[in-house]
């Protein structure tokens, strides 16, 4: 062999080495497996609703109880479809207190551990097994411990069959003097009551000149405005926090007025929704209240919604903020047509600043985007909140029951509505241009020029 052609001859070998990873020297890479690089991923971003006794379709706990999925989960993350975070992370607020998304590199880790046949690995390596307090089913729970108060609706049975039905009985809320609530949460009573529970809200019902403060109702009794609502539930929306210094406040000889949305689901269910309620201690009354607001881009009088058939259609709402206020957080309301929802600030300089966008809107998934304290916007009085809804009423948009059909504004599934529930607090004047002089852009250095 001449020493040209054996050089040409070492060459391919070890070309065709270096594409198997085995040239001499090199390490070959670690596969990835469920024990040490998938399990950890599912306990931290996972197993909070994948787990038994829940309302996921199964559990995700052990390597026997996630193989038969693996091909499924790596679409669904892959698609951002799970866990449910549909929120357009390259604009407006980054950051957020309740982000449950996968980063990229956890994306990335699950695909690769698809790819490469989804192994096991060494049973040693998995982590010690997660475990849930008693009082898990409340998600608030792990933060702040059980809810001070319980409050139940009357129990309501669903037919089998039956059109859209809405249960509206009252509460009492056991309270004998003034508090002020840190946090809420509302959960139907069992998992069979999620499957036909559209959507629940606790309208806190009470003797509160202060309550109408910020309102805008709508002349039906029934506002998404209203300042005296507690909290709205929907699949997907986890719980309200407020911000430390601010909350709501419960009086004596209040009540709780249930607006629950149930759609039949091919059984009989009996179920009812509670909410729990986390309270400040005794004597600790917080500096600012708090009011979730149901800001509007169609409503029942305001902007009519008009979706022909085969049709895509935006709609758009303005709200004027009456005081300086803090947004808290986005969360989408639309129903099977829904495609996207954004919220945008225009402020009163004519600036248009984009807060957030739900640009993959799932029906399924009603999530609430909290934001992180230090990004929660604070807007001047004045402010013009632009709710941006998009309907697609075409056979491409996944969950359309009938892209034949026109849909209008409506209470019921079927129908659509276009809304952002928000939690606002409000702020004084002074309060807010302390604010403004506390977040000044830094001047620059001249010295550094």
């Amino acid at each position: 062999m001449s020493r040209t052609k054996s050089r040409a001859t070492w060459f391919a070998i070890g070309f065709s080495l270096a594409g198997s990873g085995l040239i001499l020297g090199a390490t070959p890479e670690k596969p990835v497996t469920f024990s040490k690089d998938i399990a950890p991923i599912f306990q931290e971003k996972c197993q909070d609703c994948h787990r038994p006794g829940t309302a996921a379709p199964m559990p995700l706990i052990t390597y026997e109880q996630s193989r038969p999925w693996a091909r499924s989960i790596k679409e669904r993350v892959v698609s951002r479809g799970m866990p449910p975070w549909h929120i357009d992370q390259n604009v407006g607020v980054r950051h957020f207190a309740n982000d449950m998304s996968l980063t990229p590199e956890q994306i990335a880790t699950v695909v690769k551990w698809v790819d490469g046949g989804a192994p096991q690995g060494d049973p040693k390596d998995m982590p010690p097994a997660k475990t849930w307090n008693d009082d898990a089913d409340w998600q608030l729970a792990a933060k702040l411990g059980p809810p001070d108060l319980v409050i139940k609706s009357t129990p309501y049975t669903m037919p089998a069959k039956s059109q859209d039905q809405w249960w509206r009985p009252l509460a009492d809320v056991p309270v004998t003097e003034p508090r002020w609530v840190r946090g809420v949460e509302i959960r139907p009573g069992s998992v069979a009551g999620r499957k036909i529970t559209h959507h629940a809200l606790a309208h806190l019902v009470q003797d509160d000149p202060d309550a109408s403060k910020y309102s805008e109702p709508v002349g039906d009794g029934r506002s998404p405005n209203e300042a005296g609502t507690l909290m709205e539930w929907a699949i997907g929306k986890s719980y309200d926090l407020y911000p430390e210094g601010s909350g709501k406040l419960l009086l004596p000889g209040s009540h709780i007025w249930w607006d629950i949305h149930y759609h039949a689901v091919g059984e009989s269910i009996r179920d009812h929704v509670e909410i729990g309620v986390w309270l400040y201690p005794k004597g600790q009354e917080p500096r600012h209240r708090t009011y979730l607001t149901g800001f509007q881009s169609t409503s029942r009088t305001g902007a009519r919604l008009d979706i022909p058939p085969n049709s895509i259609v935006m709609q758009d709402g303005f709200t004027v903020l009456k005081a300086a206020a803090r947004l808290d957080n986005f969360q989408p309301h639309m129903h099977l047509r829904g495609k996207s929802m954004s919220m945008e600030a225009i402020l009163p300089t004519g600036e248009i600043r984009m807060i957030a966008n739900v640009d993959k809107f799932d029906f399924n998934w009603m999530t609430n985007y909290i934001f992180a304290p230090e990004e929660a916007p604070v807007l001047p009085k004045g402010t013009i909140i632009h709710i941006k809804s998009v309907y697609d009423n075409t056979a491409t948009h996944k969950g359309n029951p009938d892209p034949d059909q026109w849909v209008g504004w409506g209470d019921r599934t079927v129908d659509e509505m276009g809304h952002a529930w928000v939690n606002v607090t409000y702020l004084s004047d002074e309060e807010y241009k302390a604010w403004t002089d506390a977040h000044k852009p830094a001047a620059p250095d001249r010295a550094s020029r």
